[in-house]
């Protein structure tokens, strides 16, 4: 017979092992389907989490599963490939696995691609970085560069100008009249530095980002790289559910409510499954919405049943 949850976690990041949390304490039978591929995989250490902060993803991951076996959470290593909706949901899994749920968590998080210039992909996390939030501290005051990917680099290069007043925005496939007279205005003020030109490659010696070398051969020494990914949101198994997105600068993203419900009833999203800039400590806060807002959900509608009996 088909094992029956009354919720399975799709995603073993932040968001879903806050979710699952809160639901196991609740006395809710609940499966997290992880599929291994948190976001922030690349970076050493995760920052800006109160009481957290410094610590390796990898080890807050390890304390959260920790955490959801004591109140019987179960947490499986696989992929959720395909979900069907009916009096509850049959949740397909690449192992082979079928599961039903009363109530559904999408925490699938989102992908990152990044640009193709060599070397960026390699030191992407260490000193290829994307959010001076995360990591700009650790990086302070040291020769940044900013690789634009589109005219929006702009507004990336000005916020780090925070961390480091020596910030050089290598335009690359950017043309110059593609920004506007404001944009011109701020980068003077800020003291940034544009720097037109196609870029070919970073310069690594000794594992360590000491240049950024243009196509014409130029080199120009910086020991901090930053730029934007372009964010892939993983909204497969919603938009097989029917789910309404929204279109925003940085992808299709579902329409949810304070909660995290979404268009479709019974499920819930939550983390980078909701938005590009859905921090560790972000997801962490809505997994324990969406969970919260479950568990009410399952005890009205089952006390609802009982009152019609």
């Amino acid at each position: 017979m088909t094992e029956k949850y009354a919720v399975v976690v799709v995603g073993g990041g932040a968001a879903g092992l806050s979710a699952a949390l809160v639901l196991g304490r609740a006395r809710q039978r609940t499966l997290v389907v992880d599929a291994g591929e948190p976001r922030n995989a690349p970076a050493a250490h995760m920052q800006g989490y109160l009481s957290r902060d410094g610590m390796p993803p990898a080890e807050f991951l390890a304390i959260g599963r920790e955490e959801i076996a004591r109140y019987g959470v179960e947490l499986v290593r696989d992929r959720v490939v395909d979900v069907e909706r009916g009096e509850d949901f049959a949740v397909v899994l690449a192992g082979g696995r079928t599961v039903r749920a009363r109530r559904l968590v999408v925490a699938t998080g989102l992908k990152d691609e990044l640009p193709t210039v060599p070397g960026v992909a390699e030191r992407f996390g260490r000193d290829v970085l994307h959010c001076p939030f995360c990591h700009g501290w650790e990086v302070r005051d040291q020769p940044f560069g900013v690789l634009a990917t589109s005219p929006a680099s702009v507004h990336q290069a000005l916020m780090v100008s925070q961390w480091s007043k020596d910030v050089r925005l290598f335009l690359h496939t950017v043309a110059e009249a593609e920004l506007s007279d404001e944009d011109l205005r701020r980068l003077a003020a800020a003291r940034v530095d544009l720097v037109p030109g196609e870029v070919a490659e970073l310069v690594v010696e000794d594992d360590r980002l000491t240049g950024v070398r243009l196509a014409d051969g130029t080199t120009h020494t910086r020991s901090v790289l930053f730029t934007a990914p372009r964010p892939v949101p993983q909204t497969g198994l919603l938009e097989r559910l029917g789910a309404e997105l929204h279109e925003t600068p940085f992808g299709a993203y579902p329409v949810v409510d304070a909660t995290g419900l979404t268009t479709v009833p019974g499920v819930w999203a939550a983390g980078n499954a909701i938005g590009f800039a859905e921090q560790v400590v972000h997801a962490a806060s809505g997994g324990y919405r969406a969970a919260s807002a479950i568990v009410g959900d399952l005890l009205m509608t089952d006390l609802d049943a009982a009152a019609q009996v």
